[in-house]
């Protein structure tokens, strides 16, 4: 009888250092343990929920999907995808696709998440955002959406743009009328942009400079070496 007690304590003492672990923590101990599959996705819904991200978590989940067929949800797939367009320019739409069984990618809704993928990679706002408004009951469970994507149109911009007509910039964030001009206001005050008039394309936002829309900006290997590090040199040299 002792001894059953003191396993079962053992046990309950197992089992609450296991639940004290974090997801993240699991996922580097083992992560081709289907055990912590639900675990995974309640951590899917967490980061929804408080809109945080966490990409190895996420392929750790797609990967235990791979070996647990059956146990796949579709809607946190979905979650996972829109997710990890949401972190674009960085790879992580490709990386949770490859994933994924074709099958699974065939279903509406990820042909139509691939789609707004490609529009994003190829720049086609308009597309994209006409093709959202008309995808919003996939993309609505996800909070901050809207606002990952224009974060990505304006990076677009200003690695093409020293200035960007009003109309322009518009069109690539979705925003017209008052709510443009505050977006525009906010990003004066806190980004480092500049408005210019222009009498034959109106208003102008003109954007921080950077090695991209200022190509002389960009300095070469040689430049990038610093004096002192030089004159240590010559003396080896010498």
């Amino acid at each position: 009888m002792g001894r059953e007690i003191t396993n079962s304590a053992a046990a309950n003492q197992k089992q609450q250092s296991t639940t004290s672990y974090t997801v993240e923590q699991l996922v580097a101990v083992n992560p081709y343990n289907p055990d912590i599959l639900p675990d995974l996705e309640n951590y899917v819904n967490e980061q929804v929920s408080t809109q945080t991200y966490s990409l190895n978590a996420n392929l750790c989940l797609l990967r235990l999907y791979q070996v647990e067929p059956d146990r796949m949800s579709t809607k946190i797939v979905a979650r996972i995808l829109i997710k990890a367009l949401m972190a674009i320019p960085a790879p992580d739409f490709s990386l949770c696709l490859f994933l994924i069984p074709e099958r699974v990618q065939m279903e509406e809704q990820f042909k139509t998440l691939i789609v707004l993928s490609h529009y994003l990679e190829t720049a086609r706002f308009r597309q994209f955002w006409d093709e959202a408004a008309k995808s919003r009951h996939i993309l609505e469970v996800v909070p901050g959406f809207e606002q990952a994507i224009q974060a990505y149109a304006v990076h677009v911009l200003s690695l093409t743009y020293q200035k960007v007509a009003r109309s322009v910039l518009a069109e690539a964030i979705n925003i017209e009328g008052p709510a443009l001009d505050k977006f525009v206001e906010h990003h004066v005050a806190n980004s480092g942009w500049a408005i210019e008039k222009s009498q034959s394309k109106g208003q102008l936002i003109i954007l921080p400079p950077t090695e991209f829309n200022h190509p002389e900006l960009k300095k070469s290997a040689s430049d990038g070496i610093a004096f002192e590090n030089i004159t240590r040199i010559l003396p080896i040299l010498g």
